[in-house]
């Protein structure tokens, strides 16, 4: 659904953000499941993306099963939106989260060179990357291809900025990198989505949930220029501020790296993605077209 109900634009997280800042305990813990159900209702375009993406995932099933399962994503979407915007509030605190595969991080970090973290649109990437940042001494940055709605995008990174996260639009300007690079060399980590190819930006071919898919060149480019180690980070929401983490083993690029050493790490991110998404297939909130 385009318009003003459209996932992409500010209604939504307006209403997450009055909610989640101002709403007593019990509204705000309960309330955005019931607004996300009410937002698979009316925005039919991000519903029947979902619904592509479950298929890709688990393949074609029982109508009412995938219902459920399409109502499990938007109210699981709902419920990561109002955590993430309820930052500055008195009930803006940091989640708990449980981190498997942190050694990997700290193998990455090793290198002195930055890191850059690959996840993709998941629960809870911005609201656990705070955490990441305070337990291991990070400025984190997130890289992020500008919303088309102003006012969103205000919403979304001044959220993001209370989080205590440093915000970088990448676009069509090829210059739009040089702030990550620069932020790497300088030890900060920089998040990246591996899920959505901007439109200005390369790709390279990968094997996804059995079928052709592309992930994004950018990383891979970024790591061959700085030195920085990828590694793979997502996460799953468990509960009311409650997530987990699941990093990946790190993925070195040398500066010398041909098609061929790129085309193999870009099928390790993806590998990533996968593993990921098939185990939290209704945590996945790819809404927009490629």
């Amino acid at each position: 659904m385009r318009g003003a109900l459209s996932l992409q634009g500010p209604f939504w997280r307006n209403l997450a953000r009055w909610g989640s800042s101002r709403g007593p305990e019990w509204f705000v813990r309960l309330s955005p499941p019931l607004i996300g159900v009410l937002a698979c209702a009316v925005a039919s375009d991000e519903r029947r993306r979902v619904v592509r993406n479950l298929r890709r995932v688990r393949g074609e099933r029982r109508a009412a099963r995938e219902a459920i399962d399409v109502a499990r994503t938007f109210a699981t979407y709902a419920s990561c939106l109002a955590e993430i915007l309820g930052a500055g509030s008195e009930r803006g605190r940091l989640p708990r989260a449980v981190v498997w595969g942190e050694p990997h991080l700290e193998d990455a970090l090793g290198d002195g060179r930055g890191v850059l973290l690959a996840t993709a649109h998941t629960a809870g990437w911005e609201t656990v990357g705070p955490l990441l940042s305070r337990d291991h001494a990070l400025r984190l940055m997130i890289a992020a291809e500008a919303e088309g709605d102003r006012a969103a995008r205000e919403i979304q990174d001044g959220a993001r900025k209370a989080h205590g996260l440093l915000v970088a639009h990448v676009g069509d300007d090829p210059l739009s990198a040089l702030p990550l690079a620069r932020h790497l060399r300088a030890g900060g980590a920089v998040a990246l989505q591996i899920d959505r190819v901007p439109r200005s930006q390369r790709a390279r071919a990968v094997a996804m949930f059995g079928a052709p898919a592309r992930v994004p060149e950018g990383p891979l480019r970024l790591a061959m220029v700085t030195g920085a180690p990828v590694v793979p980070v997502f996460a799953a929401r468990t509960g009311h501020r409650r997530y987990e983490v699941v990093v990946h083993a790190p993925i070195r690029v040398a500066r010398t790296a041909g098609d061929a050493e790129l085309d193999a790490a870009a099928q390790v991110l993806a590998d990533a993605m996968q593993h990921f998404v098939v185990a939290h297939p209704t945590q996945w909130f790819h809404f927009r077209e490629e």
